[in-house]
């Protein structure tokens, strides 16, 4: 029986691990090794090196998931160990070497969630957390967006400017879903990185919290680029 590959998935900006809490369960279930990283937001390098040591943990072959922002760490990371096998994105950005994410942002009008991100002294982004339900997570039940909104990390600065050093997509295989009610990436964007990427590609009538909304079509993409990557 062939040894099934481990899964590490990556939050993005203003969630932490738990945001793939209906996941991973499923993926467990599954029978894979899953680890939900717990990035600082603090930059490109400090988010890509803190998954870099998820994967590390790992024994053999790991497919990286990348949420959001995430996807720009699993972009980047995936060029530092040799462990990685594939990546998915799930509503994520993929960055090439001369993109960071306020460029992407930039290549349509902006995105509806755009006015609700408020900077703080520090150089850091929040989500003004009465607009948090209406841009990030408008298809999940009120009780949930709540939680989101009040427990959401703040990002820096710094994640939307940094570029990425290593770009892993163009070397490895790649899965992309796409969230057609998105209002923090626009879906055209979204689908500006699938099709670059030549991704395999699903799209769902989600919001950017496709994760938390419609977790049995994410693990089932995930479950499926496993399943080819392990042959």
């Amino acid at each position: 029986m062939k040894k099934k590959i481990n899964i590490a998935l990556v939050h993005g900006a203003w969630g932490d691990g738990s945001h793939w809490r209906k996941v991973i369960p499923i993926l467990t279930a599954a029978g894979y090794t899953v680890g939900s990283v717990q990035n600082p937001l603090t930059s490109l390098s400090d988010d890509a090196e803190r998954t870099r040591r998820l994967v590390e943990s790992f024994d053999g072959p790991t497919l990286l998931v990348g949420h959001s922002y995430g996807g720009a760490v699993i972009t980047e990371a995936a060029g530092k160990s040799d462990k990685v096998v594939g990546l998915v994105y799930i509503a994520a950005f993929a960055p090439d070497e001369n993109e960071n994410l306020g460029m992407l942002l930039g290549r349509t009008t902006a995105p509806a969630g755009a006015a609700a991100l408020r900077p703080d002294q520090y150089g850091f982004l929040w989500i003004e957390k009465s607009m948090f339900a209406e841009n990030f997570a408008h298809d999940l039940p009120a009780e949930e967006s709540l939680v989101m909104a009040l427990a959401q990390k703040p990002t820096s600065g710094k994640c939307f400017e940094d570029k990425p050093d290593y770009v892993a997509w163009k070397n490895l295989p790649t899965w992309y879903q796409v969230s057609e009610l998105d209002r923090m990436i626009p879906p055209e964007t979204q689908h500006f990185f699938a099709e670059r990427m030549k991704a395999e590609t699903i799209s769902l009538s989600s919001s950017h919290a496709s994760m938390a909304s419609h977790p049995q079509e994410i693990a089932n993409l995930i479950i499926k680029a496993a399943e080819t990557l392990e042959g």
